[in-house]
């Protein structure tokens, strides 16, 4: 399972990558706010969405409006970890997202791959996603940068076997 964030880590203000990043105009709660993306990044979590590894879903401030991202972006629907976030998503949103991470290890019982900007601030909390001896790779992007070619490429050796990153540890 694949917890993927959009604010810090598909928008991002300097983007990088190989290419110009994209730009569009995306309507939550009747605003209008600007969303900058590498179009190689979203390329690549398609071919990752395509592969079947992995599902991914999202878990975000935008899910109550994530069909604005994923047409902007031009994303296939995932589907939700959470709704309902209300007019404040960004306060209600810190811990649906952990209690949705934690659905995943504890309840689901499958490997999570979880990329967000704000995991840091959940400190001794995230030793719990790990001690159920499931695979669990975090990966808190430069919410400036968001995600780059290389947390991909380790994304993706991740997947491919999730679990030698258990023997590592």
């Amino acid at each position: 399972m694949w917890l993927l964030d959009v604010d810090g880590v598909l928008n991002a203000a300097d983007p990088g990558w190989d290419g110009e990043p994209r730009q569009g105009r995306a309507v939550a709660y009747g605003v209008s706010y600007r969303v900058r993306w590498a179009p190689d990044l979203v390329g690549r979590i398609r071919q990752v969405h395509r592969s079947g590894t992995v599902e991914i879903r999202w878990a975000t401030t935008w899910v109550d409006e994530i069909g604005e991202i994923e047409r902007l972006l031009g994303l296939p629907r995932f589907p939700l970890a959470f709704s309902g976030l209300g007019t404040a998503p960004a306060v209600a949103a810190p811990g649906v997202k952990w209690r949705a991470a934690l659905d995943v290890v504890e309840v689901e019982r499958r490997p999570l791959v979880w990329t967000d900007d704000a995991i840091p601030s959940l400190g001794r909390q995230l030793r719990r996603l790990g001690a159920g001896g499931l695979p669990v790779m975090l990966v808190a992007p430069d919410p400036f940068t968001g995600l780059q070619p290389e947390h991909l490429d380790a994304i993706e050796a991740f997947l491919r076997d999730p679990w030698a990153a258990v023997g590592d540890a």
